[in-house]
């Protein structure tokens, strides 16, 4: 498998946005392993710049995705370099808990501007470059699309959106040969989980055992990369993901009766403290 994988990669040009931490950091390494060309955006330089110097000198361009100025310019510079690209992975993504009656409105217009429009920017400045035969496009939705926990609307919402978005422009690609992959991930090991789920609410939401465990980032790597080398249309991880999307309309239902214990309280501690997006974001 590891060979196949080589020559799956050898040689191709891959762009990948939100790789200064997380899934996006671990993919650009791994890929590169594999003989990929990587080019890599995001926010953080000086740790975009450390995972560039280990995926084999990339270029990389430090670059708001909500911007969509920012965006063209960096996907623009990053795609001359490679001298053209043939696979884009919009990964870039932030999270919040977010009360929708209460919460703070901002958390939810910085994680749509991010999540869905920063997925949208970075598909119509890339686009155009793997419109080809043998192009791909990967755009990371979530789990979280497909079913929906309290406190998470913001995230939810956003991520639902770039599942429509990943659907939408697989449709408007195929008579170029291009195909186009959406991504479903539960909870991984990065940052983002961690510092999203380090709350105070979060916490009160576990102990009464309404959320789900979190998952080793490393098989997830490793599903994302024989993903990528099939052109998928899906990409879960982990595995039992991929049940869920044939029956998210009867799995809701279950998880809305699940997610009350300990809600009241989570949602009168949420309303009340004052947490971070999981990314700092540029003023």
């Amino acid at each position: 498998m590891a060979r196949s994988l080589d020559s799956a990669f050898a040689g191709r040009r891959v762009l990948i946005t939100g790789a200064a931490r997380g899934i996006g950091a671990a993919l650009a390494l791994r890929l590169a392993e594999r003989g990929a060309r990587v080019a890599v955006i995001g926010l953080e330089p000086e740790l975009l710049a450390q995972v560039a110097l280990k995926a084999g000198n990339a270029p990389w361009r430090e670059c708001n995705v909500a911007d969509n100025a920012q965006v063209e310019k960096a996907v623009a510079e990053v795609v001359e370099e490679l001298g053209g690209l043939d696979i884009v992975i919009a990964n870039a993504g932030i999270a919040a808990q977010l009360p929708l009656l209460g919460g703070d409105p901002r958390i939810m217009e910085r994680t749509v501007a991010v999540n869905l429009l920063g997925s949208y920017y970075t598909m119509r400045a890339a686009g155009p470059h793997i419109a080809h035969p043998g192009g791909y496009a990967l755009v990371v939705s979530s789990a979280a699309a497909v079913v929906q926990l309290p406190m998470m609307g913001a995230y939810s919402a956003s991520k639902a959106g770039v599942e429509a978005l990943g659907n939408t422009l697989r449709s408007e690609l195929r008579a170029t040969g291009a195909r186009v992959g959406v991504a479903y991930f539960a909870e991984l090991d990065t940052d983002m989980t961690s510092r999203g789920f380090s709350t105070e609410a979060a916490e009160s939401m576990n102990a009464a055992g309404s959320f789900t465990g979190v998952s080793k980032l490393g098989p997830a790597i490793n599903r994302i990369e024989r993903g990528l080398a099939r052109r998928s249309r899906r990409i879960v991880a982990p595995y039992w993901v991929a049940g869920l999307l044939p029956i998210r309309m009867i799995a809701q239902p279950i998880l809305d009766w699940r997610s009350q214990r300990g809600l009241p309280e989570a949602l009168r501690i949420a309303r009340e403290e004052r947490v971070e997006l999981t990314t700092p974001q540029p003023e």
